[in-house]
């Protein structure tokens, strides 16, 4: 009888994670139904045929692996940046300079890949985390800046983000560009500090496609970024002093000390976006290559509910509607504005869900 009560509780547990689950899911799922939606509508008031975008969008990211791969590729760098938001902002705290940061650590594991000739099994490692401690030395900057002296996360990211941009667009025009080219970049890494395809382990996608271990190295970091929140003793910190920095003070735990090494933490994680593309995509830095992926991660943080698990998947469909918004343009003549205005309206939507769904709750 006391099992069978227990499998009854066990089950009943489940269904009301299940239910919860299903409720935080509700407000993205209605919004990205919305956009496509809008699409629709949108495209039938110019003339044109909406069953025919919707056919766009299933052949652009799902009628072959090479397709999907591409998909994943996109998705890529916004996982990164999206968990790099999400973690800070779990702690309360608002982290827009993950373009600045990623940046530095792109430059880094550039320098680091073209001045050092190891084998890979030391090189690669010692590229991302020489990466990893410049984006944490460059979100923790901002981060101590906070904790000493009360100023403004906000301001600080986005004013080292200036710093950065404008830091590297130096190195790579002035001292390390390679010479005779159109566009600046530095000269190409070792062959021992390039990421290797995923071509070469799933036999499935072919070798043009540029989908590398970097998109393994993302999952990990989601189920790391998972455990951390969900399961250790700093992640309780963290959320904490997120939700009740008084309380969290009153308990022993140091709110000072959570922010600098939070904002530290969500720089590396920033920074392994730039590594992505040094490392396994261009082989080199160069300027200007990233198309906004810092400043996208906050719309996948919020789309995701700043869950790492919800990261990940919002971050898989902005590497598809990336992907989709250059087919459309290519294949039915529809401005790629047009479908970047929807995205910024499903941002919209999903965050006046979130306003409403407090409101309720209060």
């Amino acid at each position: 009888m006391k099992f069978l009560q227990t499998i009854l509780h066990t089950l009943n547990r489940i269904l009301i994670q299940i239910r919860h689950l299903l409720i935080k899911c509700l407000p993205p799922v209605i919004a990205i139904c919305g956009f496509f939606l809008l699409c629709g509508i949108v495209l039938i008031l110019r003339g044109q045929n909406a069953f025919e975008f919707y056919k766009t969008i299933y052949l652009s990211g799902f009628s072959s692996f090479d397709e999907f791969g591409s998909v994943l590729f996109n998705a890529t760098p916004l996982i990164f940046t999206g968990l790099a938001v999400a973690i800070g902002y779990k702690a309360g705290l608002f982290n827009i300079g993950c373009e600045g940061q990623l940046f530095v650590a792109a430059f880094t594991a550039a320098w680091v890949g073209i001045y050092l000739n190891l084998p890979s099994i030391l090189l690669i490692p010692i590229c991302i985390c020489a990466a990893m401690v410049v984006g944490a030395i460059w979100g923790g900057i901002p981060g101590l800046l906070k904790a000493k002296f009360g100023a403004h996360e906000v301001i600080n990211t986005i004013m080292m983000n200036f710093i950065a941009l404008a830091l590297t667009n130096f190195l790579v025009t002035a001292v390390y560009k390679e010479p005779d080219q159109m566009i600046p970049h530095t000269s190409q890494i070792h062959d021992t500090a390039q990421l290797p395809r995923l071509s070469g382990v799933i036999r499935f996608l072919p070798e043009s496609n540029y989908l590398n271990i970097s998109f393994l190295i993302a999952c990990v970091c989601v189920v790391c970024c998972y455990i951390l929140l969900k399961h250790t003793r700093w992640g309780y910190e963290l959320r904490l002093v997120g939700n009740a920095p008084d309380v969290a003070e009153y308990g022993g735990i140091n709110p000072r000390v959570v922010t600098v090494w939070v904002m530290a933490l969500s720089g590396a994680i920033a920074g392994l976006a730039g590594v992505a593309d040094v490392m396994g995509y261009r082989y080199r830095f160069a300027d200007s290559f990233s198309s906004g992926w810092g400043f996208t991660g906050i719309a996948v943080a919020l789309l995701g509910r700043n869950h790492p698990f919800g990261v990940f998947a919002a971050a898989i469909l902005f590497g598809l509607l990336n992907k989709v918004a250059l087919d459309i343009e290519l294949f039915m003549n529809v401005p790629r504005g047009l479908f970047l205005i929807g995205q910024g309206l499903l941002i919209i939507w999903v965050v006046c869900q979130e306003g409403i769904s407090k409101r309720i709750n209060t």
